[in-house]
């Protein structure tokens, strides 16, 4: 069944790159599974917004090189203990919308 989880993202060219364990979303990775990234922003104070999402099928990252390349730039997860495996999804579809008051 499709589920959400939170991750800290780096948009990595057309690629969205994210840290992970060993659990679900990797194993879906490692399958090639497609899947899909949503990144949402809110101004409450103006009450707008926008809406973001990305569809691709998602690979874990095994290149040595890549993986030095992207060390520095990927952002440190919530959950420190997450942080064994990166997992990347090629963007093969982007949608989005913004979000305005009606009037």
């Amino acid at each position: 069944m499709p589920a959400a989880h939170p991750v800290n993202y780096l948009l990595d060219a057309e690629e969205i790159v994210f840290r992970t364990s060993g659990g679900g979303k990797l194993v879906a990775a490692a399958r090639g599974v497609v899947v899909g990234f949503q990144v949402d922003h809110i101004d409450v104070a103006r009450r707008s917004g926008w809406s973001v999402l990305g569809v691709g099928e998602a690979y874990e990252i095994l290149d040595p090189i890549r993986l030095a390349e992207l060390a520095d730039q990927l952002p440190v997860p919530w959950a420190p203990h997450r942080t064994g495996h990166c997992v990347s999804i090629p963007l093969q579809r982007l949608t989005g919308r913004w979000l305005f008051p009606p009037g």
